[in-house]
């Protein structure tokens, strides 16, 4: 009786370790700045042209629309623009 304790405690804590790594290696959800309408209005531009650059924050996705400003969508720069950028 006191092997079978043993051995679910053991699988038990080894299956939750499991399961923090797994927990630990998703990657972080970053909150982003501006509205719900500003994303609306760059979402399409960004997943077009910045979609290797979407998870490395902010400021990179911001210069890589800035690169690409004579493709982005009309809405999208608007953004861009009511930004100062």
């Amino acid at each position: 009786m006191s092997k079978i304790l043993l051995s679910s405690a053991l699988l038990l804590s080894f299956g939750s370790t499991l399961a923090m790594a797994q927990v630990q290696r998703q990657p972080q959800l970053q909150p982003h700045s501006g509205t719900e309408a500003e994303h609306r209005a760059c979402v399409r531009d960004v997943s077009r042209f910045c979609r290797a650059v979407m998870d490395q924050g902010d400021l990179t996705v911001l210069a890589c629309l800035q690169q690409y400003r004579p493709k982005i969508s009309k809405a999208c720069n608007q953004v861009l623009l009511s930004h100062g950028q």
